[in-house]
């Protein structure tokens, strides 16, 4: 059996940067930068889903679908809170980012086209 060298494909790392590391802003929101998405699929979700959705907030509506709404840090976690649904066969009808908003206000329903 042959070695090889290993070795780093990156500049060293050094912990002696002069430049100061940027502050968070006090004015914004903690999650100002978080995108909030709305998940509409088919079919009634309880509301005992919410801790398998990382506590994104489970809406019933009055025509047979839930909404999954809420904050997801990334693209990664927003593909992983897909695959949890294909994996288990929820379908989906609907993926939109919307702004965040106040607790007050209704999530918002897709519009339908008549042809």
């Amino acid at each position: 059996m042959t070695t090889h060298q290993v070795r780093s494909y990156v500049p060293p790392v050094s912990t002696d940067d002069p430049t100061p590391a940027p502050q968070p802003d006090a004015s914004k929101g903690a999650d100002a930068s978080v995108p909030e998405y709305e998940i509409r699929v088919a079919g009634r979700l309880a509301s005992r889903w919410t801790t398998w959705f990382d506590g994104l907030t489970i809406t019933p509506d009055a025509d047979g679908t839930t909404v999954i709404r809420g904050p997801v840090v990334d693209q990664a976690a927003l593909h992983g809170l897909l695959q949890k649904l294909r994996d288990v066969g929820i379908p989906l009808i609907s993926l939109t980012q919307v702004p965040p908003s106040t607790p007050t206000e209704p999530p918002a329903r897709p519009t339908q086209k008549e042809n």
